[in-house]
């Protein structure tokens, strides 16, 4: 139906005829002359239509935005001045011979532009429009870009492509499951997959020493922007190779992704250890863009008389902290108000802060209600170690280690972003050195990673002192966004036992859940690591998108729905007795 698309419509075609088909972008009468710009997923191009060929123009002429249209033509050059440099097609246009209209369109619900701003709530009602936008037709080419560059990356290095099932069973890692009832088991579900991990651990036993999948995963759970129930990560695992060899050769990926598709260097990217990222940056995904860093004041709080600082600076599990913001003491009282509203979103109790208006002057030259709760020994250390100048502002935080990272670590990404004090527009980042495991709420433990990631010590070490040991685990930060992580997996089968008895996972619920794999461990498991990347992450950071729903083709609201297909919805209830499934209905209360 057609000899070329439009978008490859050029100057080296001039005087050649063509037919191409599209979508009417936009339609125009100029003085009894026609112009209609058609689109397709290769760009534009401008036809005109002249009344002389009448049968066309009277087609022409009654087509509206958004018919489909099959249009044959002559490639022509534009007369002088009316060259549209924003067109990849702008140094031509078609004098149009026929027009065919394959379909007609209702008025679409927005104007299908990069321009005209539209609520998400009507974008996702009609995503098979807003697909049509060229913004969104961009973000999925590239998308499409990006998988095709890294398949051919990793076939070049003899990785396979494994399929792992989407029906298994329920596995802890570390949100809900997607359940699915089992007709033929009655009483019996399925599980969506997290992630394909115990199914890669097992082809890397069954001697498919390099792996890969552009898998897709489930996780009921709370949404953000950068979240969806269901999403699409890059999947790879490899036997016989050491921690630095996987992060090397990942890195390689990485760096060839960016080349290829954005063609952007990178150099070799750093590493950072969790506990020097925690300590510098309050956070294990540090936006190293952002030339502010937190230093811990703690040792100087510990004798002053205000109890909000000496508190948490003797508390063995507390910690005061400093950020200071050069030039930020004519910050307004009104933005400081909002940015201690902002932090009280991470647990903070408030937001004391620290006006440097004259550095030498310890009496009259810091400005703030905490200045009179400190001593002229203690303003003279603080000043020193935070390295204060006159004009600048100096934030706290003081509270447990766990509130003064998270609310100080987001704090300087806010005042990041509002000052713009970007130094770069790429900044990736290797975390390596995670602790084993973290404490619970309520006193357990838990993994931080998964509880298949390698410990970086003996059986017996990590049972003496499972809070101080290290993993072998590793992620990936670009720009403050975690793109994935992974590590060296356990491969010796006490070490995973050791591991499940320090989370308390009895020696029941370790056969019935992981039996296949505490198994397969028996029988010659060789050592073996990998990683995950979440793809829609990477498309979003490479796109310059606010959210994943941006790079993502027909994704779900923040309430987990489908508003185009009204998904979920209810079942017939002949589909639930053959699940033998009985809904509850809510009790109202007269």
């Amino acid at each position: 139906m057609r000899t070329q698309y439009c978008g490859e419509l050029n100057k080296s075609l001039e005087g050649q005829t063509v037919t191409f088909c599209g979508w009417v972008h936009r339609r125009r009468d100029h003085g009894g002359v026609i112009f209609l710009d058609v689109r397709d997923r290769k760009g534009r191009v401008q036809v005109v239509f002249d009344p002389d060929l009448a049968e066309a123009f009277a087609t022409a002429d009654r087509v509206r935005s958004e018919y489909v249209v099959q249009i044959t033509g002559l490639v022509r050059a534009r007369p002088e001045g009316a060259v549209n440099k924003d067109m990849s097609t702008g140094e031509i246009e078609i004098l149009g011979k026929e027009i065919n209209v394959l379909n007609e369109s209702k008025t679409p619900a927005f104007p299908l532009d990069d321009y005209s701003p539209v609520g998400e709530d009507v974008r996702l009602k009609y995503r098979f429009l807003d697909l049509r936008r060229p913004e969104m037709q961009s973000k999925m080419v590239l998308r499409s870009k990006i998988t095709g560059a890294i398949r051919r990356f990793l076939e070049d290095r003899d990785f396979l492509d494994i399929e792992t099932p989407i029906l298994t069973r329920a596995t802890p890692e570390g949100a809900r499951d997607y359940l699915v009832p089992s007709r033929t088991h009655e009483g019996s579900f399925f599980a969506l997959p997290q992630s394909p991990q115990l199914f890669k651990q097992l082809l890397m036993v069954s001697g498919f020493d390099r792996y890969y999948q552009i898998a897709k995963c489930f996780r009921d759970e709370d949404l953000r922007a950068d979240r969806q129930p269901e999403f699409t990560q890059i999947d790879m695992e490899m036997s016989f190779m050491t921690e630095e060899q996987i992060m090397d050769l990942t890195e390689e990926m990485f760096c060839h992704l960016f080349k290829e598709v954005l063609g952007v260097e990178f150099d070799k990217i750093p590493h950072m250890t969790y506990a020097e990222a925690a300590e510098r940056f309050g956070s294990d995904k540090p936006d190293l863009r952002i030339p502010l860093e937190l230093v811990t004041v703690s040792d100087i709080m510990k004798d002053v008389d205000f109890k909000v600082f000496s508190g948490p600076a003797n508390d063995p599990k507390g910690r005061v902290a400093a950020l200071k913001v050069p030039g930020g003491a004519s910050t307004s009282r009104k933005i400081i108000d909002g940015y201690t509203k902002y932090v009280s979103i991470y647990g903070a109790r408030g937001l004391a802060y620290i006006k440097v208006n004259d550095v030498t002057d310890l009496e009259e030259g810091l400005q703030s209600p905490i200045v009179k709760n400190l001593s002229m020994d203690a303003r003279k250390a603080l000043m020193e170690k935070v390295g204060a100048q006159t004009g600048d502002i100096i934030f706290f935080g003081a509270d447990s280690e766990v509130v003064v990272n998270e609310a100080l670590g987001a704090l300087r990404c806010k005042i990041g972003a509002d000052l713009d004090l970007y130094t770069s527009e790429w900044s990736p980042l290797w975390v390596v050195d995670f602790p084993m495991f973290e404490e619970t709420k309520s006193g357990g433990i838990t993994a931080i990673h998964h509880p298949f990631t390698a410990p970086s010590c003996s059986p017996e070490e990590l049972e003496a002192s499972p809070l101080t040991a290290l993993s072998r685990a590793y992620d990936l930060v670009l720009n403050g966004c975690e793109l994935g992580g992974g590590s060296v997996r356990i491969h010796d089968p006490k070490m995973q036992e050791t591991v499940f008895e320090v989370l308390g996972i009895s020696k029941e619920e370790q056969e019935e859940k992981f039996g296949f794999l505490l198994d397969a461990l028996q029988f010659g498991a060789p050592p073996h690591g990998g990683l995950a990347f979440g793809l829609d992450r990477i498309v979003m950071l490479m796109t310059k998108s606010e959210s994943i729903r941006e790079v993502i083709a027909f994704p779900k609201t923040q309430t987990a729905a489908c508003v185009m297909t009204q998904a979920p919805g209810v079942v017939s209830e002949e589909q639930l007795k053959e699940l033998s499934i009985r809904i509850r209905k809510p009790i109202i209360e007269a």
